[in-house]
This record gives structure tokens, C-alpha cells and sequence, in this order.
């Protein structure tokens, strides 16, 4: 099975704050982006989701509390998200207008969820459940 083959596997490094700052593909467009545990889901500005062709406007719309304040925000399915060796399909994401993430997507538990996150000083590692 698949299982022999080995686990998809991301491994990530802290910054001077603690933060884990990657870059993952959505879609097959690569974006910056920082694991965010508090973040419910793969969160994207809408530039990001313009260059991934993700055609937002067409979902449910909402409204998202940002550190920069309160910002139109847009529920959409991401087709594809890889990360290293990971490539989860289907995941839930949301797609917040203007500068509020001031052009770092959240990597939030959409994905994180699916992933077993083991972290060892200024590395984490990212393991495929399934």
C-alpha cells in the first residue's frame, strides 16, 4: 500500500520570534504563508487567491475580525495544497479582500488537521495522517 512507500513529510523552521513562516502551493501557485494554529482554516488574500485562479466571489460571503480590523472574507474549497512531500486536496479555505494579512496567507487547521505537527526546538515536522 501506500503506506510503504513512506509518509509525506514537510519539515519547517522556526524564525527569531518562534514563528513558522513556509511556503506551500495552492493549486500549483506557490504562496508565503505561516503556521497558525488558531486560525480555523487555509486563510489567503485576495491577491493570493487571484494568482491561484481561485474565483472567490462566487462563495459564501462573510465578514473576518483580522488584526487590521474587520474584512470581507469568502469561504472556498482549495482544489490542492502541498506542502514539502504533503499535497492535501479538497481543503476548506477562506479568501479575506484587501491588505489584512498583509500578504501572508495562515496556514490554519484545514490543513493542519489533517497532519500530524511534532515539534523539536526550531524545527517542526508535518506528517501525513492520511
Amino acid at each position: 500500500g501506500a503506506a510503504a512507500s513512506g509518509a509525506q513529510r514537510a519539515t519547517l523552521a522556526a524564525d527569531a520570534r518562534g514563528h513558522f513562516f513556509t511556503t506551500a502551493a495552492v493549486n500549483g501557485v506557490s504562496l508565503k504563508f505561516i503556521v497558525d494554529t488558531g486560525a480555523s482554516v487555509v486563510t489567503i488574500g485576495a491577491e493570493d487567491a487571484r494568482r491561484a485562479g481561485i474565483l472567490y466571489l462566487s462563495g459564501q460571503k462573510g465578514l473576518l475580525q483580522t488584526a487590521n480590523g474587520v474584512a470581507p472574507a469568502y469561504r472556498v474549497k482549495l482544489d490542492t495544497v502541498k506542502l514539502g512531500e504533503i499535497t492535501l486536496h479538497n481543503v476548506d479555505g477562506v479568501v479575506v479582500e484587501g491588505n489584512a494579512l498583509g500578504g501572508v496567507g495562515l496556514l490554519g487547521l484545514s490543513f493542519l488537521n489533517r497532519v500530524e505537527m511534532r515539534r523539536d526546538g526550531d524545527t517542526m515536522t508535518l506528517t501525513r495522517r492520511f
